[in-house]
């Protein structure tokens, strides 16, 4: 009996993991729920549901309690030097963002921290979202109040990315440090996010330099884990 319901989950694991790859079933859509998979495939909830625990696994669903599974497809490296919307354009996700707010601020505690010449910085508030309108994450990023940035809570990013912006103003990130933790989300986040308070999220925080040492940029994110991972490469035989 037991080889049985293995065969049964397998097959439906199978035959919607062709459907996930093949883009027949899109990323973020929701996938249809245990009662349905069932009545298509004549099996037992408990089949199912051990199907979809298997590409939950494999990484190519996430499902999330009460509001079901999700195709989570993304499982490809995203290099985020240059930021997310650059690191996921060049995977071919439709993404777009939404400008929450730009504001000048004194910021004495990142000054602090990062020796900064001055606490006065550029605040830029983002989301971004996946189609069809999923956010996946909010970013706050901090650059220095310089000469072109200073403007930018009268004008606007416009249709410029920050990354852009910072270019225009001669400053071109060359190293730097990023933190990657996991945390639960507060009020406002989860507000902002369309989701609850308390839930986990991947938390990173970057900070970028030039060559000669100037600040440029940095920002906090918090990444929704069923759409972004910590992929860690390591060789114990390198010297």
């Amino acid at each position: 009996m037991s080889g049985t319901v293995h065969l049964k989950h397998r097959r439906i694991a199978v035959a919607l993991e062709r459907e996930i790859r093949s883009g027949q079933v899109e990323r973020g859509t929701r996938l249809p729920g245990e009662l349905s998979l069932a009545r298509r495939f004549g099996v037992s909830r408990t089949t199912v549901r051990t199907a979809l625990a298997e590409l939950n696994e494999a990484g190519l669903i996430s499902t999330r309690t009460g509001k079901g599974s999700f195709v989570m497809f993304d499982g490809r490296p995203l290099d985020d030097r240059l930021g997310w919307a650059h690191a996921l354009a060049a995977q071919g996700a439709e993404t777009r963002v939404r400008v929450l707010a730009i504001t000048a601020r004194r910021d004495d505690r990142l000054a602090e921290r990062l020796n900064l010449d001055s606490p006065e910085v550029i605040v830029v508030e983002r989301v971004r979202e996946i189609v069809p309108r999923t956010v996946v994450s909010y970013e706050c990023s901090r650059v220095p109040a310089l000469e072109g940035l200073s403007e930018l809570p009268g004008r606007g990013l416009g249709g410029d990315s920050l990354t852009e912006e910072l270019g225009r103003a001669g400053l071109h990130a060359d190293r730097g440090e990023q933190r990657v933790r996991g945390r639960r989300i507060d009020e406002r986040e989860a507000a902002l996010l369309g989701r609850d308070a308390g839930e986990w999220f991947l938390n990173t925080e970057r900070t970028s330099w030039t060559a000669g040492g100037a600040f440029v940029e940095h920002v906090d994110s918090l990444l929704d884990p069923e759409h972004f991972q910590l992929l860690l490469n390591f060789n114990e035989s390198a010297s």
